[in-house]
């Protein structure tokens, strides 16, 4: 005869092995057998315990890490009302890293984001593009990985208020926040500290969850550092930035904590005061000696600030803690390609494949290592892997771009014209194709074709500095002077460094000045 387990026991289990659907299915049918006990100030402990797991199950079913989720929506980055100084000084800002003055490349070496960033070895919320200059660009600017929307203040991160629930429980909200006492539950430890994650992160309902956390610290005479650190986070979320410093400064003065310094370090990015986050992560290094978090942390900021060389050496001290870290190694390889030594990138990108990571990025990144370090046998079928593996056109767009790279490095203009144009195919916003297509048109003696396809080139990405040259060196070829200096002037303000720019503008002005 067996004996059946006992039913809060088997949901226990079924939740510490992260299988929170059959956890919530057996919750539910405890509070069913009893639901005069599903509150849980009644008597029975055993619907409390199920009332508690549930909901903790819930949550984990839609839980997204706060610490590493971040990006800034269009109102965040155009309505920005903290900002104060609109000309920072040099190399102490992210939305202005151009004037960072710390071993950065120039875009004639490594591409940059709009925001006059360098393009990071890791995709990560805020790399994708930088802070648009105009409505009008911010609106056409791709905000996530997967979507071509731009991201509004909540879009890209959470959950809509209320949908979750309609995800988990078909039949209606599991708790029915509005009929809440919240005053009563932060009086109990035990089950105030789940009710806060499911408002928070199941519900996203955070209001609510400033109110249960507000009482809750109250409650706990205001020396609990966890609610404080819940309090921070919804001021965050409600982009109350300096209310959320103060809790997560008064959380750290009671628990030194890790994620707290993350925490505050965000918000001190979003206030863009990126030297104090680096000392705040400093700081945090003494408490917690070689963690890996806060080295990762201080390695982006300095990347974020066009300061690479920095960047480098931390992340090479990640590795030291953690030689399995999958951003450290992609980051410190792509720094090798960037500066002619793709036989080193190659190692590190053949480690990353050693520890299981496979996917099209790598391959793409793999073929042209190969290529550029003369190992031609294996460059074509790294791409043609990276092209089995594609997800979606823009991968396939960028793989297709870079064959049609390779063939131009091999001579072969007809393979290259093909490919740019299946890059375009794939994605019609793919500048860089544009502006090779133009080159090659220009090569074929088409000087219509080929300035529409520098003019689109800059229309779709104004950053980039060689759309606007090629444009100014053709206009210039064929004697329209004035759009020349126009788009040369274009290239300096991308580029200001850029020799052949500043010869062009040099040779046009003198000749306006004889006129």
């Amino acid at each position: 005869m067996e004996v059946p387990m006992d039913p809060l026991f088997l949901a226990w289990s079924y939740f510490r092995r992260r299988k929170f659907q059959p956890c919530s299915d057996i919750c539910s049918k405890l509070l069913e057998d009893s639901p005069y006990d599903q509150e849980p100030d009644s008597s029975s402990h055993i619907s409390e315990a199920a009332w508690s797991l549930k909901t903790r199950a819930l949550t984990e079913m839609v839980y997204i890490d706060e610490v590493e989720v971040d990006q800034e929506g269009i109102a965040e980055m155009m309505l920005d009302e903290i900002s104060i100084a609109q000309v920072a000084r040099p190399g102490t800002s992210l939305r202005r890293p151009e004037t960072s003055h710390g071993g950065g490349p120039t875009p004639a070496i490594r591409p940059m984001t709009q925001s006059g960033r360098p393009i990071t070895g890791f995709v990560r919320p805020s790399t994708q593009s930088g802070r648009p200059g105009t409505m009008e660009q911010a609106i056409k600017t791709p905000r996530t990985a997967h979507t071509a929307r731009p991201v509004t203040g909540a879009s890209g991160r959470f959950v809509r208020l209320g949908t979750a629930s309609m995800l988990t429980n078909p039949e209606g909200p599991f708790i029915n926040l509005s009929r809440l006492n919240l005053a009563k539950y932060a009086q109990k430890p035990n089950l105030s500290k789940t009710l806060f994650e499911y408002i928070f992160h199941h519900e996203n309902d955070v209001k609510n969850a400033l109110d249960l956390a507000a009482l809750a610290t109250e409650n706990a005479q205001f020396k609990d550092w966890w609610w404080k650190v819940q309090l921070g986070k919804c001021y965050y979320r409600l982009g109350l930035h300096r209310e959320s410093e103060k809790q997560f400064r008064s959380a750290l003065n009671h628990q030194e904590v890790v994620d707290t310094y993350l925490y505050l370090a965000k918000v001190y990015q979003r206030l863009d005061q990126p030297i104090t986050a680096l000392n705040l992560f400093k700081q945090g290094l003494d408490h917690f000696p070689g963690e890996v978090t806060l080295l990762t942390g201080i390695a982006r900021i300095h990347e974020e600030m066009n300061n690479i060389t920095s960047a480098t050496e931390y992340y090479k001290d990640v590795l030291k803690q953690d030689n399995t870290h999958v951003e450290a190694i992609a980051c410190i390889g792509s720094n090798h390609f960037y500066t002619d030594q793709p036989e080193i990138a190659l190692r590190f990108y053949r480690r990353l494949l050693q520890m299981g990571v496979y996917n099209c990025q790598l391959y793409n990144n793999l073929g042209l290592c190969c290529f550029y370090a003369q190992q031609y046998d294996m460059t074509l079928s790294s791409f043609e892997r990276a092209l089995a593996l594609v997800a979606n056109d823009e991968e396939q767009a960028d793989v297709w771009y870079n064959i049609g790279h390779v063939a131009v490095g091999i001579g072969d203009l007809t393979l290259a014209y093909q490919c740019f144009k299946l890059a375009l195919a794939f994605n019609n916003d793919h500048a860089e194709a544009y502006n090779n297509l133009a080159v090659l048109e220009l090569r074929k003696g088409h000087i219509e074709q080929s300035k529409a396809f520098l003019q689109t080139a800059a229309s779709i990405a104004p950053h980039m500095y060689e759309p606007h040259f090629n444009y100014s060196t053709l206009s210039d070829k064929i004697g329209d002077l004035q759009s020349s200096y126009t788009a040369a002037q274009r290239s300096e303000d991308a580029f200001p460094e850029h020799v052949d720019t500043q010869q062009i503008l040099k040779h046009l002005r003198q000749h306006f000045a004889v006129l």
